[in-house]
């Protein structure tokens, strides 16, 4: 039965770093009990401020880096090595540091030679990859998520899943293309919330004040189509990782101390 944890942490800074260790213990565990563990990163300055704590930490190397495969959870539809796509930023952050396999890293396509205009197949080819790693086992077309990490906008996106949009209504597809995304660059490749909730354990990061709204919304239950993020689950685990002034407004009885 998949359950729901709320943890609140004094600042950003407090909340990488604990999602960082949290992280690391994960991946230590799982690869204890399986031999290989997955992930599933996210942008953003606090998504990316995790694989940065992570580089930094030297419990980072109790992780057999080798044995981890690693996703995406979703991507800006750019040029491959723009600074702007998730991938480039985590492999600075993190990747380019540790031993990873590149046969586990499976970034989305980028706009080069072959996808330029043509998210839609670049979104395609990704969900085809997706299937190709998944084992029966897994029955269905996205392989074993032990951890999705995400992250939360002002308006409650989460990915590129944005309120009210062709993606917040999408039922069947594991990836798909989004045009005009109200954040630039408009168009982006993103994992649907049924791929996501294939997902072990989801983890949404998020920080700051403008959040606290959102957050508080998502936590009562808000529908997923206004609120992409209410719908971000995992099967077995949700966690929520906030600042303190992200976690504002939640009422009592949802707001647990402060670590």
């Amino acid at each position: 039965m998949s359950s729901t944890q709320v943890v609140v942490h004094a600042n950003p800074e407090l909340v990488a770093a604990a999602a960082a260790a949290r992280l690391t213990v994960r991946l230590v565990d799982v690869q204890h009990a399986r031999g290989v563990a997955s992930v599933v990163l996210t942008g953003g300055r606090t998504g990316i401020a995790v694989l940065e704590q992570l580089r930094r930490s030297p419990a980072r190397d109790a992780v057999d880096w080798s044995k981890v495969d690693i996703y995406w959870g979703d991507e800006r539809f750019l040029p491959p090595g723009h600074p702007d796509r998730n991938d480039t930023q985590a492999r600075a952050a993190l990747l380019d540091h540790v031993p990873v396999d590149p046969a586990r890293v499976h970034p989305m396509p980028a706009a080069d030679d072959r996808w330029r205009d043509d998210a839609e197949g670049a979104a395609e080819a990704y969900a085809r990859e997706l299937a190709a790693q998944a084992s029966p086992e897994d029955h269905g077309p996205v392989p074993r998520l032990d951890v999705c990490l995400l992250g939360v906008g002002e308006e409650g996106h989460t990915g590129s899943i944005f309120p009210s949009s062709p993606a917040a209504y999408e039922t069947e597809r594991t990836v798909v293309a989004v045009q005009g995304s109200p954040k630039p660059p408009p168009t982006r490749i993103t994992l649907t919330l049924p791929a996501i909730r294939r997902s072990a354990e989801v983890w949404l990061l998020t920080t700051g004040a403008s959040k606290a709204a959102v957050v508080a919304m998502a936590l009562r239950g808000a529908g997923e189509i206004q609120l992409p993020a209410a719908g971000a689950r995992g099967l077995r685990r949700t966690l929520w990782v906030l600042d303190r002034e992200a976690a504002s407004k939640l009422p009592r009885d949802l707001a647990p101390p402060l670590i």
